[in-house]
């Protein structure tokens, strides 16, 4: 054997790749500090990159290792995922386009369909254009780094979403975060800011995907206008969920169309599909188009996903009742979970936060929840603030009302069992 090998259980490896593998475990060692995921694989919590083996009838899914269960861990809040036309017009897609999107936007990746999605957001969302990009994370990247650089200012909300967070740093803005939902402070941040020369952006969530809460549109939107800044919107999880025909947050307040200057969403939730889109004035648009990387240096979407978002935008103005469907079952359940003593935070929207405190508890929960048939997950600290551990439940349109009972009669059975261990 050479000098330079060394052997470890009959095979060899150069001392190199030896040490290079113990430098890998000790990096990894200080990148896993504070997390909670050996821990929950140790005490069997852990509930994480679970594999559906196939979407059933209604809201029920079949899982890897766990056989039937009934997801409440998911975005599809209208249920339209394996919708016939939805279906139907991406094997279509398929069939005439392929598979793959071949390149990027500018460059060979956009073919008719990628058109029309575009032409259907703007319709839906009442703006006169929209850029499609290939997720939401890169549509709020690349957004942001072209609203504001070096010299401006952007005021987030202290809970929106991470791809903001991360938009506005690498944007080279002064980044200020105002507490959540608390308009004196966003109101005290825009007048210390009020002799700025550069530009100002205010961005939100329209629904926040952890507390499940909706921003004060109506009185941000009138504190933008009377400070002279931008106002942007992600409404990832409140296009499909909010409004009487699923428009999302101007509808809720009954605002109009253009009370927000730039709307950002997804085509991954609500609508079954994938992609991200930024939807404002035809200008902004189309300078987007050509100077957002995310749009520049990204491929796009594949057509059949395309064609599956165009045809869900269309399900859902013609067919009402999913959005119905929804609001009713929102309300039923929070009205169920009031009546057990579960505290949810008063959450408004399809998005409940069943909140057990610490970890331990809320990772207990959540395996009681799993072993008797309920698809629901632990969101830990530090994902979210310490002490406020929940349970992440997504009500969606085609749960039942015996589902959602069902969902009810499993989490007052976990929590008895849990208080029962002391």
């Amino acid at each position: 054997m050479s000098d330079y090998c060394i052997e470890i259980d009959g095979d060899t490896l150069t001392q190199v790749e030896t040490a290079r593998k113990s430098i890998m475990e000790r990096y990894c060692e200080t990148l896993k500090a504070g997390l909670p995921m050996d821990e929950m694989r140790n005490s069997g919590t852990y509930f994480y990159l679970e594999s559906i083996e196939e979407y059933l009838g209604g809201a029920w899914v079949k899982v890897t290792g766990h056989g039937e269960m009934l997801m409440f861990g998911g975005y599809s809040y209208l249920g339209l995922n394996r919708h016939p036309k939805i279906n139907e017009a991406a094997v279509e897609a398929i069939a005439r386009y392929g598979t793959g999107a071949h390149g990027a936007r500018l460059l060979a990746g956009t073919t008719e369909i990628h058109r029309e999605l575009e032409s259907s957001i703007a319709r839906f969302k009442k703006t006169e254009s929209a850029a499609l990009f290939s997720s939401g994370f890169l549509a709020n990247l690349s957004a942001i780094t072209f609203l504001v650089g070096r010299g401006d200012i952007v005021i987030c909300d202290k809970l929106d979403h991470a791809s903001i967070l991360d938009g506005c740093m690498m944007s080279g803005a002064r980044m200020i975060r105002f507490r959540h939902n608390d308009m004196g402070h966003l109101e005290s941040c825009l007048r210390e800011t009020a002799g700025h020369k550069g530009r100002r952006l205010v961005i939100v969530d329209g629904v926040y995907s952890m507390d499940g809460d909706i921003a004060d549109l109506p009185a941000i939107s009138g504190l933008c206008k009377k400070h002279g800044a931008l106002l942007m919107v992600d409404e990832a999880h409140s296009v499909g969920m909010l409004g009487a025909t699923g428009r999302g947050i101007e509808e809720h307040f009954g605002l109009p169309p253009d009370t927000i200057d730039v709307k950002m969403g997804t085509v991954s939730k609500s609508i079954p599909s994938l992609g991200g889109y930024i939807a404002s004035s035809a200008r902004l648009c189309d300078l987007l188009r050509h100077t957002g990387r995310g749009f520049i240096y990204s491929a796009t979407v594949p057509p059949a996903s395309a064609a599956a978002a165009v045809a869900g935008i269309k399900v859902i103005e013609e067919e009402p009742w999913h959005v119905q469907n929804l609001h009713r079952n929102m309300a039923y359940f929070a009205n169920r979970l009031r009546q057990e003593g579960f505290n949810f935070l008063e959450s408004p929207t399809a998005i409940f936060p069943i909140v057990f405190g610490d970890n331990l508890r809320t990772s207990t929960m959540s395996k009681g929840c799993q072993s008797r048939g309920l698809y629901v997950q632990a969101i830990p600290h530090p994902v979210v603030p310490e002490g406020t551990a929940r349970l992440r439940a997504a009500v969606n349109a085609n749960h039942t009302l015996e589902d959602l009972d069902f969902a009810i009669k499993t989490l007052q059975d976990s929590r008895a069992a849990m208080e029962s261990l002391g």
